[in-house]
């Protein structure tokens, strides 16, 4: 899918002023697809990473991800982790950049995922009205900053709102921009991948009860309820070896103080 995101990106109403293509590992003609782009866009870069072939949900991504920022020049105002299946929106970046400017405390900015089914193109069943996809988030850099940057673990694009409210920013999303991500979510996951979400829950700080809901909504959302055991079983592993969280106490508090938060407005 490479080829069209590629295209879809360099045919921007705004194009990026740098668009960094990290060839990680790939066993097909990602590196041969990303030259030529390069080859004919100044704007355009590739890089090689060598990492292992094994997919790992959220790390990999992210450590992919790094390499590519070892070449970004940190002179710049918004910068964006874009997965390789997406057809954007000519409009997208535009967007998102009057997004930004029009309120100082947006932090991140983003549209919807929309998946093929039937020939129509329907929202991703996993996208919330106030979450941003990973697949195509964009950040401030003052916010990217503020949170750090992203972590190469699962759950790191549930941290990064999370931690983006507890330094103030706001999330931004706008169901005007409809992108569509040519490989569902998830496509590839199993029940190793269900034990790893369940030890994210409990690197977030989420607790017990809250790890218990989020896994029971995710496992409805997937529409595999037999995944729900499977986060449980890695939430308690995690507790059981003390596995080492992803924020601090204040963090976490703050975490669980907005989960809760959200579940009484949802249902009160």
């Amino acid at each position: 899918f490479l080829e069209t995101t590629l295209h879809s990106l360099v045919n921007q109403t705004v194009r990026p002023n740098r668009i960094i293509v990290v060839d990680d590992h790939s066993t097909d003609n990602t590196y041969s697809i990303a030259q030529a782009f390069s080859d004919k866009y100044p704007f355009v870069s590739v890089v090689k990473n060598i990492s292992e072939s094994q997919h790992e949900p959220g790390s990999k991504v992210i450590r992919a991800f790094h390499k590519g920022l070892e070449m970004v020049d940190h002179n710049y105002d918004f910068i964006v982790k874009a997965d390789a299946d997406l057809i954007f929106p000519d409009n997208y970046f535009e967007t998102i950049i009057r997004h930004f400017e029009t309120d100082e405390k947006v932090g991140m900015a983003g549209g919807f995922a929309y998946i093929e089914k039937n020939g129509n193109w329907v929202l991703e069943s996993l996208t919330g009205k106030d979450h941003i996809r990973g697949a195509f988030k964009a950040y401030r850099k003052t916010c990217f900053e503020d949170i750090g940057g992203l972590r190469p673990a699962m759950g790191w694009d549930t941290l990064d709102e999370l931690l983006a409210l507890y330094y103030g920013w706001s999330i931004k999303t706008d169901e005007h921009l409809k992108v569509k991500h040519l490989k569902p979510t998830g496509a590839k996951y199993n029940r190793k991948t269900g034990k790893k979400q369940g030890i994210a829950f409990y690197r977030l700080g989420y607790g017990f009860v809250l790890t218990l809901i989020a896994s029971l909504k995710l496992a409805f959302n997937k529409k595999k309820p037999g995944l729900f055991p499977d986060y449980m079983l890695g939430y308690f592993s995690a507790t059981w070896h003390k596995t080492p969280k992803l924020v601090n106490k204040n963090e976490q508090q703050f975490i669980r103080n907005y989960r809760w938060k959200k579940i009484r407005e949802k249902f009160l």
